[in-house]
């Protein structure tokens, strides 16, 4: 019997994985904190580790790099689960030993399954005597090594089907309690308070995205993955915690509540692939732009000057515009005005991002036909939030439409 150690702060999840694997037959144990997961590693000694990163007292990135440094842990098979926006730690992850590294917005159980499996029987082989070239595992090789078989495909879609009702039942209640958490966030002027405030609510959403993803909820796991990141930036670095952070949060918010009101009937999200144009003169802030853009898994086109952007919207179609306002010849503006006048781009969400933010300089922007507005310096992630709200909304209307 294979031993697999989840290290997962999040109950339920941790709770899903475990009777899953135990009906498939490996010993399980739950660590749901990062000391704790550090010590069952020593003392379990198990086959494979699966590991999230965001942990109490030890962090992910802590553990494997204790891990590694033990001659006799340097080959155990780890998959990290991170938040896909958390490029950074994504990338010391890597560094730090991980084996594999999956995000949990879009990890469903037969992947995670399939991963174990593939993991344990890779090992298995690396194992066997060299003597004798070694064919790649099989299903039947696997588990004449005392590797567990994967379940039968319909037993995973049979699991998740099973999750995904428990998912809703549980909608309403958690659904109110986000809200809550939002409000009190909102209200607490104090500063400390405030920091804590957003701590809880980038937990509860850490574990909407876990929970949404595990269930199939694509839509609603991509927002949540990408509103968990711009609160943990929120709550680990206070000094963003600022008027456009906290509209954008409030709106983010909303928009989640309402997609979990009507989870049950959400489409899956499907063959998604928009692309955004971004216009800007300065090269560091239209680089900031498309690292934002892309962040959010969206590709984009940049341009540095409003003709040369009419023109390609002309030839190409884009699902979403961000423009900066003042560049030379023909302002933001005068742009966005102009592609309105354009039957293709009368509904395409524009944003704004900006120096100019006072009120003026917003109702113009309104005045223009844009729809939202984000004042530079600009955290990243937030504009990556905002630009894929507008994308699911829109694609969401789309299919209304159908």
């Amino acid at each position: 019997m294979k031993k697999l150690l989840i290290i997962e702060d999040d109950r339920i999840i941790a709770s899903i994985y475990s009777k899953k694997f135990s009906v498939e037959g490996f010993n399980v144990e739950v660590a749901t904190d990062g000391q704790t997961g550090l010590d069952r590693i020593l003392a379990f000694r198990p086959d494979v580790v699966l590991l999230d990163l965001m942990l109490p007292k030890l962090n992910g990135l802590e553990i494997l790099a204790r891990v590694r440094a033990m001659p006799e842990f340097q080959k155990l098979p780890i998959i990290v689960f991170s938040n896909a926006y958390m490029t950074t730690v994504i990338d010391a992850a890597w560094q730090a030993g991980a084996t594999t590294v999956l995000t949990k917005a879009n990890t469903s159980p037969k992947k995670l399954t399939e991963t174990i499996h593939e993991l344990l029987g890779a090992a298995a082989a690396a194992a066997a005597p060299a003597t004798v070239p070694m064919p790649a595992p099989t299903a039947m090789t696997v588990a004449a090594a005392g590797v567990p078989v994967a379940a039968v495909p319909h037993a995973d879609d049979d699991f998740q089907a099973e999750q995904r009702r428990q998912f809703l039942a549980s909608v309403p209640q958690f659904n109110q309690a986000i809200r809550d958490l939002h409000q009190t966030f909102l209200k607490t002027e104090d500063r400390t308070g405030k920091i804590a405030a957003a701590g809880e609510l980038y937990r509860h959403i850490h574990a909407l995205t876990g929970s949404a993803g595990l269930v199939g909820s694509d839509i609603i796991a991509r927002i949540s993955a990408a509103y968990e990141a711009l609160l943990k930036e929120m709550h680990d670095k206070p000094g963003n915690i600022n008027v456009s952070t906290t509209r954008t949060s409030t709106q983010t918010m909303f928009f989640i509540s309402s997609l979990l009101e009507k989870a049950a009937s959400l489409p899956p999200l499907g063959n998604f692939d928009p692309v955004v144009l971004a216009v800007d003169d300065e090269e560091i802030s239209r680089r900031a732009v498309t690292l934002s853009v892309d962040k959010a898994g969206v590709r984009s086109v940049a341009l540095d000057n409003g003709p040369a952007a009419l023109l390609k919207a002309r030839e190409t179609h884009f699902d979403l515009i961000v423009l900066d306002v003042d560049m030379p010849g023909m302002n933001g503006f005068e742009l966005c005005t102009k592609l309105r006048t354009q039957a293709e781009y009368k509904d395409t969400p524009v944003i704004f991002v900006t120096g100019l933010s006072d009120f003026q300089s917003r109702a113009r922007s309104t005045l223009s036909g844009a729809n939202d507005l984000i004042a530079k310096p600009f955290v990243f992630v937030e504009l990556s939030v905002k630009v894929l709200s507008y994308l699911l909304k829109a694609r969401l209307a789309t299919q209304r439409a159908l």
